[in-house]
């Protein structure tokens, strides 16, 4: 039984800005739709759908990007190796269960509000362990080599973790999280807000997505890598029926900003602060 590694899209651009989109795979294999109860309908309700489609533009333009294709049912990126549900991974080390895998969105996603419980069974915790070497720890240390590399050359970097939200019933069309200043510097986030109510969406902060592991994992402002989770309100880019809308081409002009502009407000200021 295996999962699809992750994508790897080289950075070739001037400025020191990574994608990653860890919600987006697609690929479901058989052995995975088998374990499940009600099939893949149950299971894709779990993606973030078509935000690597969103991303493309930008990295057709040289942003570098991590992009998984494991599907989220199978493997979460955006959660802990020990975030783990119980009842969903049997045989595990013995650790305290966080809130949001007692809540079915652990590390192997346990059930959702709509479709219930999701797996005929638990597995075992060898096979999560297989998961994680195939999927989830590809995923993060291609992460670490593309920001470190970013670092390298410009001295700064800037990773944007993109996800989708479903819709609420009002408020900010877009979401930057950066876990309450720890991911990244908040003049960072503050010119994130200046971009997206530039380009005419309505913008939250921290609220209710201050953002996930990726961002709190690879976030180090103090060694000047940035990270920010960049949610989308769902209804900015699909129709009813989930497929690209008229906001389409909008919102994937709005990541393709996001990283170019945003990077070059990083250089600006390194380069201001190197001149002082």
């Amino acid at each position: 039984m295996s999962l699809s590694p992750p994508v790897v899209h080289p950075h070739r651009a001037n400025v020191p800005v990574l994608i990653s989109v860890p919600h987006a795979g697609r690929d479901y294999p058989d052995w995975l739709l088998e374990l499940s109860k009600g099939g893949r309908g149950s299971l894709n309700a779990l993606e973030d759908p078509l935000v690597d489609d969103l991303a493309a533009p930008a990295i057709e333009a040289g942003i570098g990007a991590i992009v998984a294709r494991a599907p989220r049912a199978a493997i979460d990126c955006n959660r802990a190796e020990d975030e783990i549900d119980p009842t969903v991974v049997r045989s595990g080390p013995l650790a305290a269960v966080s809130a949001r895998a007692r809540g079915g969105l652990g590390i192997v996603p346990g059930r959702t509000a709509t479709h219930g419980p999701l797996w005929r069974q638990p597995i075992h915790y060898r096979e999560l362990e297989d998961r994680l070497d195939q999927a989830h720890r590809p995923y993060h240390r291609a992460i670490d080599e593309q920001l470190a590399r970013l670092l390298d050359e410009f001295g700064c970097a800037l990773l944007l973790d993109c996800h989708s939200m479903p819709a609420p019933d009002s408020g900010p069309e877009i979401i930057i999280g950066d876990r309450y200043g720890q991911s990244a510097a908040p003049w960072v986030t503050a010119e994130a807000v200046k971009i997206v109510t530039s380009t005419g969406f309505r913008a939250g902060v921290n609220q209710p997505f201050a953002g996930g592991h990726v961002v709190q994992r690879h976030g180090a402002s103090h060694n000047g890598v940035h990270a920010l989770q960049i949610e989308i309100d769902r209804r900015c880019y699909l129709t009813n029926e989930g497929v690209p809308g008229p906001g389409f081409a909008r919102t994937s002009r709005l990541i393709h900003q996001l990283a170019f502009r945003l990077g070059q407000f990083l250089l600006d200021r390194r380069f201001a602060q190197a001149a002082e």
